[in-house]
């Protein structure tokens, strides 16, 4: 058995890079913290994440999504209540917020998110 070598695959017509299959079927994945400042600690396909206000963020693609119709899914270690704030999803970036059990914005220690869907 051999291995193949190459940094990316294509049908001849689009292109990916073979970090995207390798690392498996996620278009991009975020683990950062979102209280004190805020640091990506592990991602993928994320170029940087800009904390907008207390318990909202955004995440910013390195390489863009081919239609806003993607899918995130988000959590956190504070109390689990985050989600996509979708006045800030587009085909670069899409919005976390961060809830408590109160239902009140809150910057929890470890966010994490995956985006599915097709890349441009």
């Amino acid at each position: 058995m051999s291995n193949l070598v190459v940094s990316n695959i294509s049908d001849g017509t689009t292109s990916v890079g073979t970090g995207y299959v390798v690392n498996g079927s996620a278009k991009a994945w975020a683990n950062f913290n979102g209280s004190g400042t805020v640091a990506i600690r592990d991602s993928q396909n994320v170029s940087s994440i800009t904390d907008t206000a207390t318990g909202k963020y955004s995440v910013n693609l390195t390489n863009s999504m081919s239609a806003v119709d993607y899918s995130v899914v988000c959590m956190d270690t504070y109390s689990g209540l985050e989600m996509v704030d979708e006045n800030y999803l587009t085909v670069s970036s899409y919005g976390v917020k961060s809830y408590n059990n109160s239902w009140t914005l809150v910057d929890p220690n470890h966010s994490f998110s995956n985006v599915h869907g097709d890349l441009a």
